[in-house]
């Protein structure tokens, strides 16, 4: 084995990423670079550690068991590294650095659109916003994110926030699949039509349980990981689905033909951990999304 003290690392933080995120694809997107640098950073650091971290299967990457065996490990360095950059944060008092937001990844570009962001700069010129794009709960606790844009049932009682507004979700049809199958008029209905969801990962979600209660021998035509892989499968026409409305009515290729579903709506929040919330770049991101919450509200709502 080479000797530990050669490896970059930054390099660490791809290694969690995959092993978070089950892809390098995933993984790049969670991190902001290609797929590419994922693959090149993870073989240079398995190149100077001298031995397989990670190894890939049909189904995605999957840590080897050395990869397992080190992965408490890199999250304590990553645990370490965090904090470091906090307490800089918190003891320069200066008004400066990165504000990680995790949300999912059809929210970016939404608020990227509305000028929002453009605005934040402009009052802290030494501030950046750098997105975690994920449709699952990252753990603020753990580092994951400085901030989390989220909506739905949250058990991190140790988070603070800001209620935003309000998610709502509808069942939505594609033209040519109605033109096709024709649409449901009630939820009763759903059992007769091809429907679209989530996979496995996403099994605790709120629109996997109810889909489950409502269609209990459902056989999905498409199963996906993401809000963004639904609606990508709603308009091409492979089934019924349920989606955010904001969402789903901005697309003009797609029909509501139920809902708004209650079961399905939750809160969007705003949240941070208590810590977080007092330093000073999280304080002036808070406190300016405090003043943009009409301009969000729109984006999430609807």
């Amino acid at each position: 084995m080479h000797s530990p003290t050669k490896f970059q690392w930054d390099d660490l933080r791809y290694l969690l990423a995959v092993a978070r995120e089950g892809s390098t694809l995933a993984a790049g997107r969670a991190l902001g670079v290609d797929q590419s640098t994922v693959q090149r950073r993870l073989a240079e650091l398995e190149r100077r550690i001298g031995q397989s971290l990670v190894q890939r299967q049909p189904t995605g990457y999957r840590l080897t068991e050395f990869g397992q065996d080190m992965l408490p490990f890199a999250e304590t360095v990553e645990s370490a590294v965090l904090a470091f950059e906090r307490q800089i944060q918190t003891l320069g008092g200066e008004i400066r650095g990165v504000i990680r937001m995790t949300c999912p990844e059809p929210i970016v570009n939404r608020i990227a659109q509305t000028g929002l962001l453009d605005r934040f700069h402009a009052r802290h010129p030494a501030l950046s916003v750098q997105f975690v794009m994920s449709d699952k709960y990252m753990d603020l606790r753990q580092g994951d994110a400085d901030v989390a844009l989220r909506s739905g049932d949250t058990d991190d009682g140790e988070l603070v926030g800001r209620k935003i507004g309000d998610s709502v979700w509808a069942i939505y049809a594609s033209k040519a699949y109605i033109a096709q199958h024709g649409q449901p008029a009630c939820v009763q209905d759903l059992a007769s039509h091809a429907l679209v969801g989530f996979d496995a990962t996403m099994a605790k979600h709120r629109l996997s349980l109810w889909l489950r209660e409502v269609v209990p021998n459902a056989e999905l035509a498409s199963r996906s990981s993401s809000v963004l892989g639904l609606i990508y499968s709603v308009k091409a026409g492979l089934g019924v689905g349920a989606l955010p409305m904001p969402l789903g009515d901005a697309e003009p290729d797609l029909v509501r033909v139920l809902g708004p579903v209650t079961e399905l709506t939750r809160i969007w929040r705003m949240l941070t951990t208590p810590e977080l919330r007092r330093t000073p770049r999280v304080s002036a991101f808070f406190d300016f999304i405090v003043e943009e919450i009409d301009t969000l509200q729109p984006i999430l709502t609807g």
